[in-house]
């Protein structure tokens, strides 16, 4: 008989954030799985779990999918843990799953935390709708291009995002969606966590003065449903931009300056230039 996948969801800060289902399964598995076999042998140290360990990572996830579905297909139980959270969300993961299930192979999930729910629920944004982005792209302008992608949904947009970068993102979060509500959450359950709030403006001033450490979760407001004069007026703005640009550019002016020039005589800020400039160039691709 074969054996079966156990999906485990373990602490993402504070130890005791683990649920007893989940240390009953690591306590009775053949094998864990890790994304760090050092990371989680604390964990299982501080639970006294003595089981076998493997690394599953992004750089050998290919390979490790197989070698663990056929330890499953012979009977065996396994346990995949992440370094944090839940497995498979912004983590490795979803190779063996798939690779499990194309072999008929059970698999089972053991819920638990997850740093984008725990971000949501503390923010103080709407939860009733909301889309988990992962990590935002690293160059400016790849990320740009994503932000323009989920603009106009209905929901509250979560991120993840690396210290290093979270003011740019912050400022480009404020050029492509306009100001809108955010928060910006840090360490959860941790020592040192925090939730700043405030707009977005607030928040890229505020993290441009600060040097900022720790695993961080960015949530921001939804778009708010724009009038029918609304939509007009963009559409008339939109085409106004476009033939503007387009006769800078036959007088032989580059792209981006035509844009600011443009942007000043039709009475735009150049970030409002560029969100409609953008947002019709979606529309056609």
């Amino acid at each position: 008989m074969s054996g079966t996948l156990y999906v485990v969801a373990t602490p993402i800060g504070n130890l005791e954030d683990i649920t007893q289902r989940a240390l009953r399964v690591l306590a009775e598995a053949d094998l864990i799985a890790c994304e760090d076999t050092r990371h989680t042998r604390k964990l299982l140290a501080h639970y006294r779990i003595e089981r076998p360990t493997i690394s599953y990572h992004e750089h050998n996830e290919r390979e490790r999918a197989e070698q663990i579905a056929d330890r499953i297909a012979a009977g065996e139980q396994v346990a995949l843990v992440a370094d944090a959270g839940t497995p498979a969300i912004s983590d490795p993961g979803y190779r063996l799953v798939r690779e499990c299930l194309a072999r008929g192979l059970k698999v089972v999930p053991v819920p638990g935390p997850a740093a984008f729910v725990a971000a949501l629920v503390a923010s103080g944004l709407p939860t009733d709708q909301f889309f988990f982005g992962g990590f935002l792209p690293a160059k400016s302008h790849a990320r740009r291009a994503r932000l323009m992608e989920v603009r106009a949904l209905a929901a509250t947009l979560i991120f993840y995002e690396a210290p290093h970068r979270l003011a740019a993102s912050l400022a480009d979060a404020r050029a492509i969606l306009g100001e809108r509500q955010a928060a910006v959450a840090r360490e959860l359950t941790k020592l040192h966590e925090e939730i700043a709030r405030g707009s977005l403006s607030e928040l890229a001033q505020r993290f441009s003065r600060e040097k900022t450490r720790g695993e961080i979760v960015l949530v921001i407001d939804r778009a708010e449903a724009a009038t029918e004069e609304e939509l007009s007026r963009h559409d008339d703005l939109a085409a106004a931009l476009e033939r503007k640009i387009s006769q800078l550019e036959d007088e032989g002016m580059d792209h981006r300056a035509a844009l600011k020039r443009a942007a000043r005589e039709l009475g735009l800020k150049r970030d409002e230039a560029y969100r409609i400039w953008m947002a019709t160039r979606a529309r056609r691709t």
